[in-house]
């Protein structure tokens, strides 16, 4: 694995590489949370991807789609910036946990929340400083698979297209695609993980004893295709978030191999 901090260009194009892409698609992001925190116990409340769009614009506008944004902001910039480091559990952990508490309270008629540092605030003064930590398992298990995922895809697809010739460049359209693929790959891997995560880190958790209990409710109460909620805007957001950063980063590296010549 890459170590960008040592560069901060690099570090930096990757913020903003992940400040962008998360404005773009955190409609999407927003929706797949929604149908994943959707029990059927409870009723269901929405019927499918449109049947959640057209609830949140008819009551809320255009604008929340994008309610939980700042949260998700707060944690991919950072994220971004060292998606190729040692940082990426950490930054992730704090996007993860405070992102869907945030998201699925602002989905509620009466938010508690304000804001994200009101809901930090809030979580601490509640649960202590646990919970923050819900959903710890399923999260080290997701961002482990979904690294270990995209990077191999990622790099069996350079190999492949670069064959004999390691020198052979590859254009930003060519990487972008091999990113959405890697993307794709790693949602069809870890889908379920990020329900169980998503339901651990919601604001009924309390109701699950540990991350193998709540896989084991959802099982027993929902079925096997439960784990794949939220599958579809989640594989629409997944796949550009890889694109961009990949072209980013690509395109990063090889303007300062330019600029900065070493032997």
């Amino acid at each position: 694995m890459l170590l960008l901090p040592q560069c901060p260009f690099l570090s930096h194009a990757g913020g903003l590489a992940g400040g962008i892409e998360i404005c773009i698609t955190f409609p999407t992001e927003y929706v797949k949370t929604q149908l994943q925190l959707d029990e059927k116990a409870n009723p269901p409340r929405y019927k499918g991807i449109g049947d959640c769009v057209k609830q949140t614009v008819r009551d809320h506008g255009v604008r929340g789609l994008y309610r939980g944004l700042s949260s998700l902001l707060y944690g991919s910039i950072p994220k971004a910036a060292v998606r190729f480091g040692t940082f990426e559990f950490l930054s992730n952990q704090m996007r993860e946990e405070q992102g869907v508490k945030f998201i699925h309270d602002q989905t509620s008629p009466n938010p508690k929340y304000r804001g994200f540092f009101h809901g930090v605030r809030e979580i601490v003064r509640e649960q202590g400083l646990k919970g923050t930590y819900q959903g710890l398992t399923a999260t080290v298990l997701k961002q482990g698979s979904n690294q270990a995922i995209r990077f191999f895809v990622m790099t069996s697809l350079r190999n492949w297209y670069k064959g004999d010739n390691p020198n052979k460049a590859i254009n930003p359209f060519i990487t972008g695609v091999f990113g959405a693929i890697a993307g794709a790959a790693s949602v069809f891997g870890n889908t379920p993980l990020d329900v169980v995560k998503t339901r651990m880190q919601g604001l009924e958790a309390h109701k699950y004893k540990n991350t193998w209990d709540c896989a084991y409710q959802i099982m027993k109460h929902e079925g096997p295709l439960a784990f794949y909620k939220g599958t579809v805007p989640r594989l629409g957001r997944v796949c550009l978030d890889v694109a961009i950063v990949f072209i980013i980063y690509d395109e990063v590296v090889k303007f300062l191999d330019k600029v900065w010549k070493t032997d």
